[in-house]
C-alpha cells in the first residue's frame, strides 16, 4: 500500500511540474450544447465558447475552474443494464421503435453507451422467478440459459452490434442463488448461501460466462452478489463482508482462474455508497482476497436511511485501494408515476449523482433499466421504476425523459478510456466535471440546479469564455 501511495504522489509530482500548458498550441473556441427546461431544449447547439484573457477572478465572478495539466481516472465506459423488463419491453414494440431505441442508446447519432449489465438468475426486474438448472444438481450438468435466449440474449447481441468491439464492456450479477443452495430455502427474502454450497455455486459462474460466450458474448466481469447486506421481498441473498472476503478467496476466484478466466474483473459489495469503505477495507484486507478483486461496486439508494447521497465515502475509499477501480453498477428514480415522465428532476438526480461520482474517483457508471413499460415494469415483486425511456406499449410510442438527455450529456461526449481533469466550482448550486478524451478533445458538463439563470466563466489557464447557464439545466463545452 505504501508503494501505491508513494507512487501515485510522484505522479502528482510529474504533472504540477508540467502545469499552464493548455493554451501553448493557441486558443480553440468550443462548442456549447445545451438541455434546458426552461426553454425546452434537448442536445440544442449554442454556438461556440470564445476565450479572453482572465487571469485573476474575482470571489464575486460565477465561474467553473477547469486545469487540464491535472489529471486522474480514465473512464472505463458508461450504459445501462439489460434486464428481463427492460428486453421483454422492448419485444413488444413495433420494429420502427426498436430500431429507434437502438440507435438512441448505441447508434452513432445516440449517447454513446458501451457498459452493459445483465442478472444471472432472476431478479425483481424479472416477469417470473428463474434459474438455469434442475432442483439439487450440484454437478449442474441441467445447466441452460435458453430462458434469457427468448427476450434478453437478442437485445444484448443488437446493443453488441453497434458498439465498438474494443469498447464493449458486459458484465453480470446475481440476485440469489437457486433456492436449495440457500438457508432459508428461497430465492426470496434474504437468506445465505449454505457453506457446502460455496464451490457449487462458484462454478455457476463460469457456466453463465461459458455458456454467453458460446454466443460470442464476451464477458468483461461480475460482481459477487447484487446487494449483499438487503432482506428484499424479491430475490436476495446476504454475505458479511467476512463471508463475501471468504467465499471470492476459496471458492469464487480460484474457480475463475483455474478456468481461464483470470481476465474478468471481479467487482465486490454491489451495493449503497453508506458502507462501501467498511465494506473495502474488511474484505479487501487479506491480500489472497484482494488479487481475485478489480473493482468495487455500489448503488446510490443510502437516501433510505440518510437525507442525501454519500459521495465522500467513495473518495475515501478510492484513496484506500487506488489499485481497484470505483464502479457505478446501479440506480433508479423508484416509485414510478407516468404523469412525472417530464419532470426535470428526474435528469437532475442523475446530473448530480453522475458529476459526483465521476468527481470522486469513479471509473464505470452503469444507469439501472435501459427501457421500462407505461407500469414501470414489468417486475414481478411490484417495485416500479423510471428509467431514461419508458414505452408506452398500449400506444408503441417511445418517452425520452430527462434522465435520457442528461446521462447524455455526458456519456454522447466522454468517450471510453477519456481521463478526468481537474474542475471545480465557486457556486454551490453549479455543478461540474471535466474529460479530456484520447483525441484531446476536452469535454466540460456543467449542471445548474438553481432556480436562477446564471451567467458564468469557464476559466481554464488564464483564459475564460462567458457562458450562459439557464435554471435547472444541463450543457456540454467540447473543445
Amino acid at each position: 500500500m505504501k508503494r501505491l501511495i508513494i507512487s501515485c504522489f510522484m505522479t502528482g509530482i510529474i504533472i504540477n511540474s508540467n502545469a499552464q500548458n493548455y493554451w501553448k498550441n493557441g486558443v480553440k473556441e468550443g462548442r456549447v450544447i445545451i438541455t434546458s427546461q426552461k426553454n425546452n431544449e434537448k442536445f440544442a447547439k449554442k454556438g461556440n465558447a470564445k476565450f479572453v484573457d482572465f487571469p485573476q477572478p474575482k470571489e464575486t465572478d460565477v465561474c467553473v475552474f477547469v486545469d487540464p495539466d491535472f489529471k486522474y481516472q480514465k473512464l472505463i465506459g458508461i450504459g445501462g443494464a439489460i434486464t428481463d423488463a427492460s428486453a421483454e419491453v422492448f419485444a413488444k414494440l413495433p420494429k420502427n421503435k426498436q430500431k429507434e431505441f437502438i440507435e438512441a442508446y448505441y447508434g452513432k447519432s445516440g449517447i454513446g453507451y458501451n457498459l452493459v449489465r445483465t442478472n444471472m438468475n432472476s431478479c425483481d426486474f424479472s416477469s417470473d422467478n428463474y434459474t438455469y438448472v434442475k432442483d439439487s444438481d450440484t454437478s449442474l450438468n441441467s445447466f441452460d440459459i435458453k430462458h434469457d435466449e427468448k427476450y434478453k440474449i437478442p437485445l444484448i447481441k443488437l446493443a453488441q452490434k453497434e458498439i465498438d468491439p474494443k469498447d464493449f464492456r458486459f458484465y453480470f450479477s446475481p440476485w440469489s442463488p437457486p433456492a436449495w443452495m440457500k438457508s432459508n430455502n428461497s430465492m426470496l427474502k434474504g437468506g445465505r448461501l449454505l457453506d457446502n454450497y460455496y464451490q457449487v455455486w462458484a462454478h455457476y459462474y463460469v457456466k453463465f460466462i461459458q455458456e454467453y460466450e458460446k454466443r460470442n458474448i464476451p464477458i468483461w466481469g461480475l460482481t459477487v452478489q447484487n446487494e449483499p447486506m438487503a432482506t428484499q421481498t424479491w430475490e436476495s441473498c446476504i454475505y458479511t463482508a467476512d463471508e463475501e472476503g471468504k467465499f471470492l478467496r476459496e471458492n469464487l476466484g480460484p474457480t475463475l482462474w483455474k478456468n481461464g478466466y483470470k481476465d474478468k474483473k471481479v467487482i465486490i459489495w454491489d451495493h449503497n455508497r453508506d458502507l462501501i469503505y467498511q465494506r473495502a477495507t474488511t474484505t479487501l484486507q487479506d491480500a489472497e482476497t484482494s488479487k481475485y478483486a478489480s473493482g468495487i461496486g455500489y448503488h446510490w439508494y443510502e437516501t433510505w436511511n440518510n437525507k442525501s447521497q454519500l459521495f465522500d465515502n467513495l473518495a475515501e475509499t478510492q484513496r484506500a485501494f487506488p489499485d481497484k477501480f470505483l464502479i457505478f453498477t446501479e440506480g433508479c428514480k423508484e416509485q414510478f408515476d407516468f404523469n412525472k415522465i417530464y419532470d426535470v428532476s428526474l435528469g437532475e438526480l442523475y446530473g448530480r449523482n453522475m458529476i459526483n461520482d465521476f468527481n470522486k474517483g469513479t471509473a464505470a457508471w452503469t444507469d439501472w433499466n435501459i427501457l421500462l413499460d407505461e407500469k414501470g415494469g414489468p417486475n414481478h415483486a411490484n417495485n416500479l421504476c423510471f428509467a431514461p425511456i419508458i414505452a408506452d406499449t398500449r400506444t408503441g410510442e417511445l418517452h425520452y425523459t430527462y434522465e435520457y438527455y442528461y446521462i447524455g450529456h455526458i456519456s454522447k461526449y466522454v468517450k471510453p478510456n477519456a481521463q478526468r481533469i481537474g474542475t471545480s466550482t465557486n457556486k454551490d448550486f453549479l455543478l461540474s466535471t471535466s474529460f479530456m478524451n484520447e483525441n484531446g478533445e476536452l469535454v466540460v458538463i456543467v449542471m445548474n440546479e438553481g432556480d436562477a439563470n446564471t451567467d458564468f466563466n469557464l476559466w481554464i489557464e488564464g483564459k475564460a469564455s462567458k457562458l450562459s447557464a439557464p435554471a435547472h439545466s444541463i450543457q456540454t463545452i467540447v473543445l
